[in-house]
């Protein structure tokens, strides 16, 4: 671990259980503080006060920013969804969603400021990438979600992650990987890894490298299962084929036992044939597979239309005809453009010349 030094400060929510043991150490702390120090950080402060020596922590305080991005807007949604704006130390921004389920909320976070994929169906995808972010700012999101949910009800539980925001993850490997062990330690913040969903276009250096991640659920966003008209709603497919991905991810599978989610966004008029029912058979029939039907958000300027739910249910049930493992996720937040595909481009990137 190296400390930033000058303007830029590390986070403390960018450091691992092993970073902050060295780090005690370092600074004449003893292996005995340690897990008062993680409780301290993030559950409770004033654990600091009865177990941490005022010049310990002063140290500590001129080496790491301690403090969290800030919330610049909320927007709730009437199915229950909560949108945050969340602002960083550069004032660039990116939007966090709290979507509620059965038992628990979840939150998706995002991974960059904009995205460099430049996919038709994605709002965020008009942006551009901007820059990534740290480990420690895709921690802080989480952090500020989950601080807001306990303030709203104690005793709710802590919610689960799905990498789905802003920014492709795996074009920020390290950063999210890192941001993931913090995550899953037990002595951070304790997420099981079966509570943690990422999520990718087909990224291929990025998926060659989930072999040395942490096991979590994995979803790709397949979307066609023609690459011709893959490539138009999501333009890597031209460098990254989709029979090239789906080899890498059965080399993830056989890896680590693993069932794939494929994510399919339903499109009227585009990919809800008999012919790609057919073709989704031939690909996913053998293989431990999930298929999400999505049925499109539509988001300011979107040439595409979200299917009506008779077409839904139509094409759901030739898939199952097919004895495939299938599902269709529930719309939320879309009043507030919080839905899957419709966060959107941030102010700073605005005035920077982006749309």
């Amino acid at each position: 671990m190296s400390i930033l030094t000058g303007m830029e400060t590390l986070s403390a929510f960018s450091l691992t259980q092993e970073d902050w043991h060295n780090l005690l150490l370092s600074e004449g702390g003893t292996v005995h503080l340690l897990p008062f120090w993680l409780d301290g950080l993030y559950k409770d402060r004033s654990i600091w006060t009865k177990h941490v020596s005022a010049s310990l922590l002063q140290r500590l305080e001129d080496k790491l920013d301690f403090s969290l991005p800030q919330i610049s807007q909320v927007q709730e949604s009437q199915d229950g969804t909560v949108k945050f704006l969340i602002r960083f130390k550069d004032q660039f921004e990116v939007e966090t969603v709290l979507i509620p389920f059965h038992k628990r909320f979840t939150v998706c976070l995002s991974t960059q400021v904009g995205c460099g994929m430049n996919c038709s169906f994605c709002y965020t995808g008009t942006q551009g990438l901007k820059r990534n972010l740290t480990s420690g700012e895709i921690v802080g999101q989480y952090m500020v979600a989950m601080n807001w949910l306990k303030q709203k009800n104690p005793k709710s539980l802590k919610p689960s992650i799905v990498f789905m925001g802003q920014g492709e993850p795996l074009h920020n490997a390290s950063e999210v990987s890192r941001a993931i062990k913090i995550f899953n330690n037990t002595k951070l913040l304790d997420i099981g890894h079966r509570q943690m969903t990422l999520s990718t276009v087909g990224f291929l250096p990025g998926l060659k490298l989930l072999k040395d991640f942490p096991s979590i659920n994995l979803a790709l966003s397949l979307h066609s299962p023609f690459d011709q008209q893959r490539k138009s709603l999501i333009p890597i497919n031209e460098r990254f084929p989709l029979n090239e991905v789906m080899q890498e991810l059965d080399h993830l599978t056989s890896l680590k036992k693993r069932i794939i989610t494929y994510e399919y966004l339903l499109i009227k008029d585009f990919n809800m044939s008999d012919s790609h029912v057919e073709e989704l058979y031939q690909l996913l029939g053998k293989r431990p597979a999930v298929l999400n039907l999505i049925p499109f958000n539509p988001f300011p300027g979107s040439n595409w239309e979200r299917p009506e739910r008779e077409e839904i249910d139509a094409f759901k049930e030739k898939l199952v005809a097919k004895k495939l493992r299938v599902m269709v996720r529930t719309t939320k937040g879309a009043d507030i453009l919080a839905a899957c595909g419709q966060l959107k481009v941030n102010k700073l990137a605005r005035k920077n010349g982006t749309h």
